[in-house]
């Protein structure tokens, strides 16, 4: 019978056994700990950690609800431009560097951009206040196509809106103000669709530039100067960081103002139009999920809210002098007294 180890093969023979009996035991260890590996979320922020704890939350409930928990069986890079959105781009290149098996970008249109520009192939999901399809994010809402999606509490396009709640509050202010980060284009979107519409009632409007902390002690500066009867803030992560200081900016100036988030009211502004995002970034987290399932990115449409609330900060209108309009209160789905 012919040997398969050729002559001299019992020596082979046995060298060949001891190296099957070591590779029976690598082969399955190497699997295991392929397997075992968790994949990797790749999370970019426009904000600083410090400012992100509701959003960090919100993002970990939706990927818990797709079955996924963080440092169990997903693993998350942090990595945050501290509102510095130049740093945007080198971040985004080092987690597709990384390899992270998804990239969530969260916290503005310029974050999801860094996040696109660098990778066409690691699926991104962002969570944006702005209209994602004017900035080229996706291609419809429908069918974003390609390798990004993801969700947006839609808060730039509703400046009209609050253009309108705001002249209801204070129909005898003659100027008002519109408080504008020109470096974040939805913000600025915002504007030119405010602009647009208070050229068609013929109500005056200034726009006030506010990109760094300094520039909002300017802004509000400037707010006095040009004798500003009312002020509108467009929907910007900075500015939302920033909440607490426009807050006691406009009260020290006795200036109404309309916020675009719940936060502001609450936080005592005198009111806001806006929809949850603290949603929006669970929905996030959902997809990220869904998509680390094997769903493709692509495939998933744009998820908008359903709901936006008026919210009346009642105490800050008695610190004003305010006579809030019963029509005006009508429409509040909250009043803070």
């Amino acid at each position: 019978m012919l040997s398969f180890f050729g002559v001299g093969g019992a020596m082979e023979r046995r060298e060949f056994i001891s190296w099957l009996g070591v590779g029976a035991i690598a082969w399955p260890l190497a699997a295991h700990a392929q397997r075992s590996a968790p994949p990797v979320i790749g999370f970019l922020s426009a904000r600083t950690a410090n400012d992100s704890e509701f959003v960090v939350a919100a993002f970990r409930q939706g990927l818990n609800e797709s079955g996924f928990i963080e440092r169990q069986n997903i693993a998350i890079e942090y990595r945050w431009a501290e509102n510095r959105y130049a740093r945007l781009p080198e971040l985004a290149a080092d987690l597709v560097h990384r390899q992270v098996a998804l990239i969530a970008a969260i916290s503005g249109t310029p974050t999801a951009l860094a996040a696109k520009a660098a990778t066409a192939t690691i699926p991104i999901v962002f969570a944006i206040g702005g209209d994602p399809v004017t900035p080229g994010l996706v291609t419809s809402l429908n069918r974003p196509g390609a390798n990004v999606t993801g969700a947006s509490f839609f808060t730039s396009v509703l400046g009209t809106k609050r253009l309108e709640l705001l002249r209801a509050l204070l129909p005898a202010a003659t100027t008002i103000g519109v408080l504008v980060n020109p470096n974040n284009p939805p913000s600025v979107s915002e504007w030119a669709n405010v602009l647009e519409a208070t050229k068609a009632i013929g109500q005056q409007t200034n726009v006030i530039n506010a990109s760094t902390e300094a520039h909002i002690d300017g802004a509000f500066a400037a707010i006095s100067q040009y004798r500003i009867g009312a002020l509108l803030v467009t929907g910007d992560p900075f500015f939302f960081r920033h909440r607490a200081k426009l807050i006691a900016l406009a009260a020290r100036h006795a200036l109404p103002a309309m916020y675009f988030l719940p936060e502001f009211a609450t936080a005592g502004g005198l009111m806001s139009y806006g929809a949850n995002q603290s949603d929006t970034y669970r929905q996030a987290g959902i997809y990220a999920g869904r998509i680390l399932k094997g769903e493709k990115a692509g495939d998933l449409p744009v998820m908008l809210p359903t709901k936006f609330e008026l919210v009346i900060n009642l105490k800050t209108a008695k610190a004003l002098g305010l006579d809030l309009p019963p029509k005006v209160l009508a429409l509040a789905d909250k009043v803070i007294e």
